[in-house]
């Protein structure tokens, strides 16, 4: 072609071909040759100017149009399952397009915030714009982080707010959200580093003032993306549901059924009651009924709230708030066993022997009505004598004979064995305001220890129920200790002074006997850590490797359906099973069983890191203004860089840097777990008792720093500030020896550590 192109030629050629839309291209289609170039040069700019075309790396596009290869952001599944995402380049004037992800088989499992490349075909109609084919994932979610936002000239700081990230992030002056100086943010990455080797971060979420209160869950919450705002469709399914009829339910109305739970508890998902058995073949034996909430007739497989229940997967709770895993119209109403209100549940009637073995089971949906809505603390001192109106109607129908059942059940217990671990639980109370008011260990008493065993049985005997008739479901799995924990466990032991024998399959009661054999004395806390910290953690399967915590061959959890979306899929079982109902297990719940346990695990840990999390900050708050106050305490844990140190009034863990201990180097022994004093020969572990001063308490990140006085009274010398204190193996800094040298230190150090550690509390 000997002239140019007309600008609509022009614009229809690189329409119709996206991929060869530079310069070169364009000539070349055109047969553009020499000084002719020069004007297409000019008319390329002139559209561009004009905003037909948009250039981008040399190549020119409608900037309405995506090119047919793009960087895509993957969005969360909507209410029908689709996966969309969204471009992560977007240069029109008019509404960022939507792309519909077309998966094969072969691509991999993608997750809201997982970048791709991606193939797109554009769609006219329907309400997506582009289709897109995976050609490859190039990054999963963007990683985030939750700090204060410091502003500055080129844009700002966010300076994190979690103890374990040691660096600030920049971020660009576009990418601040409006974000204020001194305010609490949430930003995700933004590229490659910055000049200064910082990671670059957007802005995603302004949280508020970081000082306020209220502020230390929410920080957890985000941090841990943990989700805390229902969408509307959910709330608007929640809405329109209505309380369940009667139907073709058993009646338990009459049955007197009480709830006994915490005196804050908004809501109620359990209830008991038991009486003597009158049949004389079963002379002093109990029947014993455990109620649950039915959830699954509100919450059913596919639906919007279904969904978002296995999304988040479990309810988590903090001091100052409870982000549900349902919405309150059915956690706090239509799911919840208020006190005079019909509501549907699932029953389990178990009959018991006289010595609390559970001779046979049965399970029905009913609707049944709570005669009472009782707190531990109340049915416990009515118990000691101290009897309240509210629970005295109850005393002599339904509390003792609760009791009795009890006591059936704990004998059982005993022969059973179950790990008998003392690990008293905080409180953390707050004021008004926010602010804490006072932290306390909760109290231990028979009437928690009354529902826990009603519930463990009820839950026994669901799994039985399941295994049975053959039904898929999510077995609550404790697998036994690692061999290596266990040595570690046993020298522990050893060096303590006890023994936990070998050549033997290991059983809770050689647990429980160590921990017998340490109770009481001065060992007793460190035997108790040393314990827990060999178990394993319970986790959702849906096969059966049984609870060996509670020494258990078939356990599953059915119990709290309203905060656990496990007890949900095993309530569904039960309809299954049972053929009640058609709102029991759909075949996307059988399909994904093992896709939903590891779902489930995954967000009860995050529950669980998040609850510490704040636990950490209201406790370092709270010891803010004890700045400089003594403390006794016993060593937690020892790593490389210092000891942590359990403190006895709070509960509170707290580091002691190693720089700042005595006046020597320390080596450190990962196995022993133990720091050892490279010209005394000292040996520091778990278990010893010590004094220390409060140096620090960060509330915002939750740490606490301790200065180390005495061990087992003992006093420690102060380390110098900022010199290096510790070494690996027998090396200190760059290999080179940590302490004297020579066969007779060598000699001394072993001795004096075999001495020491037989001997150290």
């Amino acid at each position: 072609m000997s002239t140019l192109p007309t600008r609509a030629d022009l614009l229809q050629w690189i329409e119709d071909n996206p991929t060869q839309s530079n310069k070169r291209d364009i000539a070349r289609a055109f047969g553009i040759k020499g000084a002719a170039r020069i004007d297409l040069k000019r008319m390329l700019k002139e559209l561009e100017a004009e905003g037909h075309l948009a250039k981008r790396k040399r190549s020119y596009s409608d900037p309405e149009k995506l090119p047919p290869v793009s960087v895509l952001q993957v969005l969360a599944p909507n209410a029908d399952g689709d996966l969309f995402a969204r471009p992560l380049e977007w240069h029109g004037e008019g509404a960022e397009p939507v792309v519909l992800m077309i998966l094969r088989a072969t691509d991999p499992a993608l997750g809201a915030g997982d970048r791709i490349l991606g193939k797109l075909t554009e769609v006219k109609g329907g309400d997506h714009t582009y289709e897109a084919r995976v050609i490859r994932r190039i990054g999963q979610a963007a990683a985030k982080v939750v700090g204060i936002f410091k502003k500055s000239a080129e844009g700002g700081r966010i300076q994190p707010i979690d103890k374990k990230q040691d660096r600030e992030w920049t971020v660009a002056a576009d990418a601040t959200g409006g974000a204020k100086d001194g305010e609490l943010v949430e930003g995700e990455a933004a590229g490659p580093k910055g000049r200064m080797g910082l990671p670059r971060a957007r802005i995603t979420a302004r949280l508020g003032d970081p000082t306020a209160p209220k502020a230390v869950s929410l920080i957890a919450i985000h941090q841990h993306a943990i989700p805390d705002d229902f969408p509307s469709n959910v709330l608007a399914e929640a809405d329109a549901h209505k309380p369940a009829p009667l139907g073709t339910r058993t009646d338990l109305r009459d049955l007197p059924l009480i709830t006994i739970d915490p005196s804050d508890a908004r809501d109620h998902d359990d209830a008991c009651f038991a009486m003597a058995d009158p049949d004389p073949a079963n002379a002093g034996g109990h029947i014993l009924w455990v109620a649950i909430a039915d959830v699954a007739h509100y919450v059913t497989s596919g639906s919007e709230l279904d969904r978002e229940a296995r999304k988040r997967g479990n309810s988590t709770y903090f001091p100052d708030r409870v982000v549900p895993m349902l919405p309150d119209r059915l956690s706090g109403d239509l799911c919840s066993l208020h006190e005079g209100v019909p509501r549907a549940c699932i029953a389990v009637e178990m009959v018991l022997d006289a010595s609390g073995e559970k001779l046979r089971h049965r399970f029905v949906r009913g609707l049944m009505k709570s005669h009472a809505s009782l707190h531990y603390e109340e049915v416990q001192e009515a118990m000691d004598g101290r009897i309240n109106d509210r629970v005295a109607p109850f005393m002599d129908d339904v509390i003792h004979p609760l009791y009795a059942a009890y006591a059936a059940l704990v004998e059982a217990r005993k022969r059973r064995g179950p790990l008998d671990l003392d690990l008293p639980e905080r409180r953390i109370e707050l004021a008004e305001n926010g602010e804490v008011q006072s932290v306390n260990f909760k109290d231990r008493l028979d009437a928690h220890r009354l529902i826990e065993e009603c519930m463990v049985l009820a839950n026994v005997a669901t799994a039985e129920e399941l295994i049975a008739r053959k039904q898929p479901l999510l077995f609550r799995v404790h697998e036994e200790p690692k061999p290596e924990k266990l040595e570690s466990l046993r020298e522990t032991a050893q060096s303590s002074g006890f023994n936990l024998a070998k050549g033997q399959v290991l059983q809770t009661r050689h647990l429980n006997k160590l921990l017998n054999d340490a109770a009481g004395g001065e060992h007793a806390e460190l035997i108790n850590i040393s314990t827990l910290r060999s178990m394993q953690q319970a986790y959702y399967f849906p096969e059966n490797f049984g609870h060996f915590g509670l020494a258990l061959r078939n356990y599953a959890h059915f119990t709290s359906p309203i905060r656990r979306y496990a007890d949900l899929i095993v309530h569904r079982a039960l309809v299954t099973a049972h053929g009640w109902d058609k709102d029991g297990l759909s075949p996307f719940d059988i399909e994904n069983l093992q896709e939903t346990a590891q779902q489930i695990s995954d967000t009860e840990r995050r529950s669980m890191v998040a609850e510490r999390d704040t636990t950490d900050r209201y406790l370092a708050a709270y010891l803010t203004e004890r700045v400089g106050n003594e403390f006794s305490g016993r060593i937690s844990g020892v790593a490389r860089f210092g000891l942590f140190v359990k403190l006895d009034e709070t509960g509170a863990d707290g580091l002691v840097p190693v720089r700042t201990i005595g006046s020597e180097y320390f080596h450190h022994d990962a196995d022993e777990q133990t720091l050892m004093g490279s010209d005394t020969g000292r040996v520091i572990g778990l278990g010893q008792r010590v004094t220390v001063r409060l140096a620090e308490a960060v509330a915002m990140t939750g740490g606490i720093e301790l200065e180390l006085l005495t061990i087992d009274g003992e006093t420690i010398a102060k380390g110098p500030s900022g010199k290096k204190r510790y070494g690996r193996g027998k090396a200190g800094p760059k290999g080179k020896s940590s302490g004297p040298k020579g066969s007779k230190f060598k000699k001394k150090a072993a001795k004096t550590k075999r001495k020491v550690t037989r001997t150290r509390s």
